[in-house]
Order: structure tokens, then C-alpha cells, then sequence
């Protein structure tokens, strides 16, 4: 079939879009499941080696879970060795969350005990097809991140709560 620019845009960013997020959100639901966490606590822990160490209240914002919820999943990561609380280096009150190299190496072990059939999506590629589709990528990480800020603001605009904006949900945004 040869498509014109308006019906692959509207594939891509119609069902093609939905059932990848789709796929994406099971596969992490079997990761978490395989590692013996939540799905939630996989996504914190994953956040947190992403983006570094991060205090809760910033945890909790970048995810929109609230302070409570971030209680439980740092004391469950805690407990399975997974999570370290440090002190924050200016602000004695506070802790920061850091993943430990242990938990960092059973995420990547899990990703390595998959099959290697990942390495084929990209053959075949030229650099200007790879550079397309890192930069979709980025953009549409930037824009679920926005989308996802935007939903919870919604909600709580709805409820008659004013919504503070962090400096860690302000890159979000």
C-alpha cells in the first residue's frame, strides 16, 4: 500500500500511537512483575535512575502520586534493597532517594535475560531514518510528560486546589 503524508501521519499518531503505548505498559507491567515489584514502584525506581536522586515531594510531583503513595513505594523499595534515603546536602529536613547499584544491575538483568530480537528493529536503517526516530522519540516523551502535567493540573484546578509548580514538574510543563 503506498500512503500520502495525511494518512501515515494519521496512522502514526492515531491507532499505531495508542496500541505501542499499549504494548509498552504491559511489557513494564511483566518487568515489574518479573523483578517482584508494583508497576508503580518499577516506574518510581526507574524515574529515580533516570532522572537521579530526587527527594519524595519531587518523586511525588514529577508522577502526580501523592506524598503518601511515595511514602509506601520508597519504604518498598527500601526494604528490598533497592532504594537508599541520604540526607539532602542543604536542607537537613530533607532525604534524598537514590537507587542502589544492586537494583540498577537486576533492572538491566532482566532487560539482558530478554531475547536480543530488539537489535533488529533498527537494521537496515540509514543515519537519517535513525535521527527521524530518535527525534519522534524525544518529542513524544516531552509531550507525555506535558500531557500527563496538564491532566493532573486539570483535575486538581477541578477539585478547587491551586496547583504549585516545582522547579522539577516546571521542565514538565
Amino acid at each position: 500500500m503506498t500512503w500520502n503524508r495525511e494518512e501515515l501521519t494519521g496512522e502514526i499518531l492515531g491507532s499505531l500511537a495508542r496500541r505501542h503505548s499499549t504494548a509498552t505498559v504491559l511489557f513494564h507491567h511483566a518487568l515489574a512483575d518479573r523483578l517482584g515489584l508494583g508497576p508503580t514502584d518499577h516506574k518510581c525506581l526507574d524515574l529515580l535512575h533516570d532522572r537521579g536522586p530526587m527527594t519524595g515531594s519531587e518523586l511525588a510531583a514529577i508522577t502526580g502520586l501523592t506524598t503518601g503513595a511515595i511514602t509506601g513505594v520508597v519504604a518498598r523499595l527500601e526494604r528490598r534493597g533497592m532504594l537508599v534515603r541520604e540526607p539532602h546536602p542543604r536542607d537537613r529536613r530533607k532525604q534524598v532517594l537514590r537507587p542502589t547499584a544492586s537494583a540498577i544491575r537486576q533492572v538491566e538483568d532482566a532487560f539482558a535475560a530478554l531475547p536480543t530480537d530488539t537489535s533488529t528493529l533498527l537494521e537496515g536503517l540509514d543515519v537519517g531514518q535513525l535521527a527521524a526516530i530518535q527525534q519522534f522519540l524525544t518529542r513524544a516523551t516531552e509531550l507525555a510528560y506535558r500531557r500527563a502535567a496538564a491532566l493532573r493540573a486539570h483535575k486538581l484546578s477541578t477539585v478547587g486546589l491551586s496547583v504549585a509548580v516545582s522547579p522539577s514538574t516546571q521542565e514538565l510543563a
